[in-house]
């Protein structure tokens, strides 16, 4: 079970990145943000990061405003929830 969660954790930096892939353009990614909670002025910096995916995917603001409460909303497990689930089985 470790190692499928580790090759699930490599291929993805984070649930955010998802997300941050099919935001294009930098005012959809600033209203996204904000609808998440993300403050003004951090939610406009991460916006128009010419980072890339991968990058912008663990960048602290995109990590915060995606936690677990958030992504189960969204109907995402947590690595952990996933684990106990498949274990009670």
């Amino acid at each position: 079970m470790k190692d499928k969660i580790r090759e699930l954790a490599k291929r993805s930096n984070g649930w955010g990145n998802i997300y941050w892939k099919q935001w294009k353009k930098v005012k959809t990614k600033f209203k996204e943000l904000r609808k998440l909670g993300v403050e003004k002025e951090k939610a406009w910096i991460c916006a128009n990061m010419q980072n890339g995916n991968w990058y912008c995917g663990g960048y602290f603001v995109l990590q915060t405003a995606f936690n677990n409460k958030k992504l189960r909303e969204l109907g995402y497990p947590t690595f952990t929830e996933f684990y106990l689930k498949v274990c009670e089985n």
